[in-house]
């Protein structure tokens, strides 16, 4: 037997690609909080959430979905890579 995967209309963001981006609106207080935040919700490593998150940010599904949030993320990695 497959695995049912549920239906989702062409350019629709994916549960668990809509929950990071609703991660990353949240502010987190204190060292280790959003880390907690990523394994306990989500059940992802952090490593493993950043580059989903990463690929996620050029995605134009994404973009679309949350634009502020997507411009925003963008803006940072852009200045990190600028940094090195």
């Amino acid at each position: 037997m497959g695995v049912t995967v549920p239906y989702m209309e062409p350019g629709e963001l994916a549960e668990r690609e809509r929950s990071i981006l609703a991660l990353e609106r949240r502010g987190f207080t204190g060292p280790g909080a959003k880390e907690r935040a990523i394994r306990e919700e989500l059940g992802l490593a952090p490593v493993r959430y950043y580059q989903l998150l990463n690929a996620l940010l050029d995605d134009p599904r994404a973009l679309a979905a949350d634009p502020v949030t997507v411009n925003r993320l963008r803006r940072v990695r852009q200045s990190r890579r600028t940094e090195r």
